[in-house]
């Protein structure tokens, strides 16, 4: 084995813990703030349907990281899916203090997000990928 192979081995290995110890970092900060928001709703017995968009993107966070570590790469609809749900929370927050035309054209940017997961679905069912034509390097 060449030096050069030797570093660019101790590369992914680094690189490859570093990767692990920030997906152990993402889950218990995302366990912490699930636990945080847990308590807010029991503090203020009430739950608004903000709270529970927020534990929905929690829950996709969550998904998205085991998703990583088990297959290596998260499926590019998970962050879209976070993103709707963020933007539903958004408006469910703000929609009293916002214009017509910004509701208007944040409920078009959800829409367009729908659209591109609804065309990526079809288009993993009827184009799938070819697994052995696919370069793993």
């Amino acid at each position: 084995m060449t030096g050069k192979q030797r570093a660019q081995q101790i590369f992914i290995i680094a690189i490859s813990a570093i990767e692990k110890a920030l997906l152990v970092f993402i889950a218990l900060a995302t366990l912490v703030a699930i636990a945080i928001e847990i308590r807010h709703i029991i503090d203020s017995q009430n739950v608004h349907l903000s709270d529970i968009l927020l534990l929905f993107i929690y829950l996709e966070v969550m998904a998205m990281s085991r998703l990583y570590a088990e297959l290596g790469r998260v499926p590019v609809r998970y962050p879209i899916y976070i993103a709707i749900i963020a933007l539903a929370r958004y408006l469910t927050l703000a929609t009293k203090e916002m214009e017509a035309l910004s509701v208007f054209w944040i409920a078009a940017a959800m829409l367009v997000m729908v659209l591109a997961t609804i065309g990526l679905r079809l288009g993993h069912r009827y184009f799938p990928y070819e697994t052995d034509k696919v370069d793993k390097t």
